[in-house]
């Protein structure tokens, strides 16, 4: 009697163990930065890149719509997880700036860059267009050098790589409804037709 309870124990242990990881991808974590519902049937994360022009027109033309029908209304736990993808000192140094905002302010950065890309990529002045991101934030041009020192930039970069190993993330933007990514492999941008279809499935 005592061999049957002891391995009914640990399959349900095990299940409930199962059940607590989730599928691969959408794990929620206490570094990620989300917006909507966190108690949402449907988790919707998006790895992009600040340094990404895909990401960047994903973020200005669906978005909008994106967060209006399903963030504001409640429907799903949005999450945004940063890549180094695109140029290697804007992708790593706009994701360490928006962290160093703090959560409250994470998003604002984050569009701010975006709306600033094309502007970097003509000027090529990456640290003054992030410093004037940074003010706009609140942040002295001290507290600006203390985020993106050296020794932050290293432990940066090296998170950003081990979140696209782990989550094998080949592209930005990739899009993963409840541990099932959206088109590719490879990632790209994911409309908003798309993006409705994936959402049904998964609140199923």
């Amino acid at each position: 009697m005592r061999s049957l309870i002891t391995r009914v124990t640990l399959v349900a242990a095990l299940a409930a163990s199962l059940a607590a990881c989730g599928p691969k991808g959408a794990q929620v974590t206490a570094d990620d930065m989300t917006l909507g519902n966190p108690n949402a049937k449907v988790t919707v994360v998006e790895y992009a890149s600040v340094a990404c022009p895909h990401c960047a027109k994903w973020n200005e033309e669906v978005f909008p719509a994106f967060k209006a029908k399903y963030i504001d209304t409640g429907k799903v736990n949005y999450v945004a997880r940063e890549a180094l993808t695109g140029e290697p000192t804007l992708a790593n140094a706009g994701a360490m700036l928006a962290r160093c905002a703090g959560k409250d302010k994470y998003f604002q950065v984050t569009d701010a860059l975006y709306q600033a890309q094309a502007s970097i990529f003509q000027t090529g002045d990456i640290r003054g267009e992030l410093l004037t991101i940074a003010r706009a934030a609140g942040m002295s041009e001290d507290q600006f050098n203390s985020c993106l020192s050296d020794e932050n930039a290293a432990k940066s970069a090296q998170r950003l790589e081990k979140l696209m190993k782990d989550n094998k993330i080949q592209g930005t933007p990739t899009f993963v409804v409840n541990g099932k990514k959206i088109g590719g492999e490879e990632g790209g941008e994911a409309t908003l037709a798309q993006l409705d279809a994936a959402i049904a499935e998964a609140s199923k």
